[in-house]
């Protein structure tokens, strides 16, 4: 199903102009070698653009379409056309005298393999280049002399006649064709596309993908006995066509560079596309799910959208028309040495996507602290409260981030190890922020259970709520505040807000008693906050009596902590309101 929809996905593409066609791939190149028709090297042009990355401006090369290339781990394999300098050149910065003399005379081999039969002056060029080039002379170019360095540091070079990259040329390109198609030794059906042709022994590498390897890793890979069977080596054991390896291999590096179409979640690369559209859709999808901003379009107006597509109603949105009925597909996948693993893909419809992630920000929804940056919180926010900020290592637990990105595009229960991991950095940090607080009360919303009811998990303070645990989480709120306008500061959550939450009976007893002295500092000059604090604290003892339990367990633990911080914010958010007490 995966390869499948990626295949789908390059071929609307493709149709559009979006993708090289078939055996061809987008190459980052930064110099042209340009030669004339006897040969010569006569002119090298640095092929560059430049792109702001946050305060910074830095220099990349131009992509340009180039004969596909071979995914290269050891051994001497060239690529056709455009290559790194060890090859086209005979010199390079990393390789020494022998392989670079080796990797030049199979290159030479595979041009005149491919170029003997054609009649075009830039494949006579390219021939001539190729036999009449002296690596040794390299040095002493009058050409290469002022770009010696950075040409041999193993960036792609690509021939260059009249004027035109060599890729372009016509007969060239009919000769590259005939090359790419023909049959190998390997035949047999495609697994993709039910086809008989040439299988792929091994396919092209993913790029991008954090964590993996710079040079590449193998999506789909068989490299031990073990994973072999019936005498099959290799990807043979899992055949696949040329087309259908060249085609699912594109989309993915072709998705990886598209920022609009993917993102990461901790170690998960995160693919998002809809067959056949521009980044349209991926573009609502990224403002719902991760907060992303939109440069032509207000928040408002993204919201506009988005509820229209949960009504069913097909929207024209940045110059394309999104169908709700349409299939969406999200791709995760995490590094493992030189492979890709397949954290999970899910597959629903447009509508019904949005619709399972606005079903979690409805639950995320809480009033903001004082703190707040954000509208609705994004996924990335999320998982980052469940991380020890002054770690080395960021990065929320791979598992836990797997299993809450598929819990919210599925719908279904959140993991126990979420609602595990904010509880931690709550116990370790003693501080509750609006993000931690809005995932408990996403947590028990969709996980019910009898020790927390639905009265405790409001948006905003339920004053109304006589449960203990919510209340207890409030009155803990009131007291902290009480010590810090009497004493100006506050050692009541550092020292006692954990234990107070596991153990209020014989916590509480001792943040009643303090109270006392505190209300009695505080009523010598301001005697109406005395009266305030006297008031609050006695309409919440009233509500659990004076006897309290003895021990919470985890689930009425996070009865108090949302108590704690409904009662917190509306506390600071009340002040005016105090004076009138």
């Amino acid at each position: 199903m995966i390869l499948q929809s990626l295949v789908a996905f390059y071929e609307a593409m493709a149709s559009q102009g979006e993708m090289p066609p078939v055996g061809y791939m987008k190459v980052p190149v930064s110099y042209m070698l340009c030669i004339d028709r006897k040969g010569n090297l006569v002119n090298v042009i640095h092929t560059t653009y430049t792109v702001d990355v946050g305060k910074k401006t830095v220099e990349k090369p131009v992509p340009r379409v180039c004969p596909a290339q071979v995914s290269r781990s050891s051994g001497v394999v060239p690529n056709f056309l455009c290559d790194h300098s060890g090859y086209l050149l005979g010199v390079s910065a990393k390789g020494t005298p022998k392989r670079n003399q080796e990797c030049f005379a199979a290159c030479r081999m595979l041009h005149h393999t491919i170029l003997d039969s054609v009649n075009s002056e830039a494949a006579k060029a390219v021939l001539a280049f190729l036999d009449h080039w002296d690596p040794d002379a390299i040095k002493t170019h009058p050409v290469l002399k002022d770009f010696l360095d950075a040409v041999i540091a193993e960036v792609n070079l690509l021939f260059c006649f009249e004027g035109k990259p060599v890729s372009e040329d016509q007969a060239i390109r009919e000769a590259w064709d005939r090359y790419y198609n023909e049959k190998s030794e390997n035949q047999g059906y495609c697994l993709i596309t039910g086809t008989y042709g040439t299988v792929e022994r091994t396919h092209p590498l993913i790029r991008g993908v954090v964590g993996a390897q710079s040079s590449g890793a193998a999506l789909v890979s068989f490299n031990a006995p073990a994973f072999s069977s019936y005498g099959k080596e290799q990807n043979l054991n899992a055949p696949i066509g040329k087309y259908a390896t060249f085609a699912y291999t594109t989309a993915l590096n072709y998705l990886i560079r598209d920022p609009d179409r993917h993102k990461r979640i901790g170690d998960i690369t995160l693919l998002f596309w809809m067959d056949g559209q521009t980044s349209a859709a991926e573009e609502l999808v990224s403002f719902a799910f991760f907060h992303t901003p939109s440069a032509k379009y207000t928040e408002d107006e993204l919201w506009d959208k988005i509820q229209q597509l949960l009504q069913g109603v097909s929207v024209e949105f940045d110059g394309s028309r999104l169908d709700p009925d349409k299939p969406f597909y999200i791709l995760g996948l995490s590094p493992n040495a030189a492979r890709l693993s397949v954290r999970f893909f899910f597959c629903n419809t447009f509508g019904s996507l949005l619709r399972n992630i606005l079903r979690h920000q409805e639950r995320l929804a809480i009033v903001s602290d004082r703190d707040h940056h954000f509208e609705s919180l994004p996924i990335w926010k999320q998982l980052d409260e469940t991380v020890n900020q002054k770690s080395q290592d960021k990065a929320p637990d791979p598992h836990m981030a797997g299993d809450v990105l598929r819990s919210v595009l599925t719908d279904t229960p959140y993991p126990a190890t979420m609602l595990n991991a904010v509880i931690l950095r709550i116990r370790a940090e003693r501080k509750i922020t609006r993000c931690r607080a809005a995932m408990i009360k996403a947590y028990y919303l969709k996980n019910t259970h009898p020790e927390v009811p639905e009265e405790v998990l409001t948006m905003s303070l339920n004053s109304n709520s006589c449960y203990v645990p919510y209340c207890l989480g409030r009155l803990f709120a009131v007291l902290e505040k009480l010590q810090k306008d009497a004493n100006g500061a506050t050692t009541v959550k550092d020292h006692y807000f954990v234990s107070a939450a596991a153990t209020p009976a014989s916590i509480f007893a001792v943040l009643l008693r303090l109270s006392k002295s505190h209300i009695k500092k505080i009523h010598s000059d301001r005697e109406w906050l005395a009266a305030y604090y006297d008031k609050q604290i006695r309409e919440l003892m009233d509500k659990f009596g004076e006897a309290l339990p003895a021990r919470l367990t985890l689930a009425e633990q996070g009865s108090f902590q949302l108590g704690y911080y409904h009662q917190n914010v509306a506390l600071y958010q009340k002040k005016e309101d105090q004076n009138n007490v």
